[in-house]
């Protein structure tokens, strides 16, 4: 069947065609409306058009070259493989990102933890100095801090050193500045080489292992497990040890800010308190959804 596709696509499409062509092979796993849109993106990248230019310029034909690497890319997209991985980069905060398997996809949903961070900055009498992103994974967060804040000392943590890599990738890019420690937010023995600091930020795993089932493949079966799951029987293990972190980090007056899973919004806002971060603010995302908790220190 796929050597048959192969020969179908061997004559030139135009930028019509091809849309057409390569958002029906993407219909049997995603509504129409988001096949397009994925093929869309696609079409941007491997052609350097944009989709206004496409739709002006709609008879031009792909080159050769061009055709070869959209089969190349739809072929991995049919297996499921996540279009930002097929493109190796996501837009998070109007920042272009290179990713790849090594780390998490950047979603709306921390941009939203990101904008929560500046706002109180902006408002903030006296200006955060230092700041530490703990689970960096792209750095989407650290950068975009630091992109948006310039004055404010950031540093990245992760396990993963390949995660390290793909985010000081990223950082250079915009040549930003930031530190990048490898250690473990579950190692107590990896913590003293972070500084201290006035905010403490973490997107960290918050998916239950039983809610996998529910996950859409191209998340469950391609991004880092790592990153996302914690076992149903401990599902705050890393907000604990994030607690911990922040009371040993924090400057006084400074901020923990997390995302959460949305089941979870009460059960982290009660452990921060114990953990004795007082004021803590449990906050929704645009969907009404429990999706962060900011605990403060003194």
């Amino acid at each position: 069947m796929a050597a048959v596709e192969n020969r179908e696509t061997q004559a030139m499409m135009n930028f019509r065609e091809a849309r057409q062509h390569y958002s029906q092979l993407l219909h049997p796993l995603y509504e129409a409306r988001e096949a397009e849109a994925i093929t869309d993106l696609v079409l941007e990248s491997v052609t350097g058009k944009s989709r206004l230019q496409r739709i002006t310029d709609r008879d031009a034909c792909l080159t050769g070259v061009q055709q070869s690497r959209l089969q190349a890319a739809f072929d991995r997209l049919r297996l499921q493989a996540p279009v930002q991985y097929v493109l190796e980069e996501a837009w998070f905060h109007d920042l272009r990102l290179r990713v790849n398997e090594e780390v998490l996809i950047p979603r709306p949903e921390t941009e939203e933890l990101v904008e929560w961070i500046i706002q109180d900055q902006e408002k903030a009498p006296s200006k955060a100095q230092q700041l530490i992103d703990a689970g960096t994974g792209s750095g989407c967060i650290a950068i975009a801090l630091k992109k948006t804040l310039p004055d404010l000392q950031t540093t990245g943590t992760d396990i993963s050193a390949g995660a390290l890599a793909v985010a000081a990738g990223n950082a250079s890019r915009y040549g930003l500045d930031i530190g990048w420690i490898k250690a473990d937010m579950l190692d107590e023995t990896t913590w003293p080489a972070m500084p201290g600091c006035d905010i403490l930020v973490s997107n960290p795993p918050y998916i239950r292992r039983s809610e996998a089932g529910a996950m859409a493949p191209h998340v469950r079966d391609h991004e880092p497990a790592q990153a996302l799951f914690v076992p149903d029987e401990d599902p705050l293990l890393f907000y604990r040890a994030l607690a911990r972190l922040a009371c040993r980090k924090l400057r006084p007056g400074g901020a923990l800010y997390v995302e959460i899973n949305e089941a979870l919004g009460d059960s982290v806002a009660a452990l921060f308190r114990k953990a004795g971060l007082n004021p803590v603010v449990l906050r929704q995302d645009l969907f009404g959804k429990d999706r962060m908790v900011k605990g403060s220190l003194g």
